[in-house]
């Protein structure tokens, strides 16, 4: 039996030999309950697309302000830093950490690392540090908390409004479209991206003895 034709569960490393699905229909391992792949899925073309739509999102939100309080004629603009950096000047120092590690770098680094694998599949070539990319992108997946962010930002912003004049701008619109967008891609059947790997390193190999 071929390797390729194998696949192993990420939480309870039981093996199970992988099949052809029906149409919206998953592979469940049969110890520990945990999805194994999944029918069908996107291709990595289009997953590349997604994830450079994703950066681009990630920029607008983070450099354009999310709202503006305008109290007695008095307006302030506040970015997510801004917020950040408020947080952290409250005196609840840890709160402002774990928003930016969870609304930024977390969301960032799996969007760059995304990129950075794809990119280098669709050339053929085999991605340096793949095998610890992938893990990390399997251990961040839970620690990405854009939505978690977006909800609390609309609570808030429906309590203040009876306080003061309150003004969606540009940021908190892209970070309902990167909402979405995080979403997709942490959807993505990474098995995919190991068997692109697979491909390429067996291409590699082969060209490597032909010459």
């Amino acid at each position: 039996m071929r390797a390729s034709s194998l696949v192993v569960c990420e939480h309870c490393d039981a093996v199970h030999e992988r099949r052809r699905l029906a149409p919206r229909e998953r592979a469940l391992c049969v110890r520990c309950g945990a999805e194994l792949y999944r029918a069908g899925g996107v291709d990595l073309y289009t997953m590349l697309a997604l994830t450079l739509a994703s950066l681009i999102v990630f920029v607008i939100a983070n450099v354009y302000p999310i709202i503006t309080l305008e109290l007695q004629g008095v307006a302030n603009r506040s970015t997510l830093w801004g917020a950040i950096h408020a947080t952290w000047e409250t005196g609840v120092g840890p709160v402002a950490v774990l928003a930016a590690l969870t609304v930024f770098f977390f969301p960032l680094a799996q969007i760059l690392m995304f990129g950075y694998v794809l990119f280098e599949l669709l050339r053929g070539r085999a991605p340096r540090g793949f095998v610890d990319i992938m893990h990390a992108l399997r251990l961040m997946r839970p620690w990405s908390m854009v939505e978690v962010f977006m909800l609390g930002t609309l609570v808030s912003v429906v309590k203040i409004a009876g306080l003061a004049q309150v003004t969606p701008e540009i940021g908190i619109f892209a970070f309902g479209v990167l909402t979405i967008l995080l979403t997709t891609i942490n959807s993505f059947d990474l098995r995919l991206l190991w068997d692109a790997h697979e491909r390429v390193a067996a291409d590699g190999a082969a060209a490597g003895l032909v010459a």
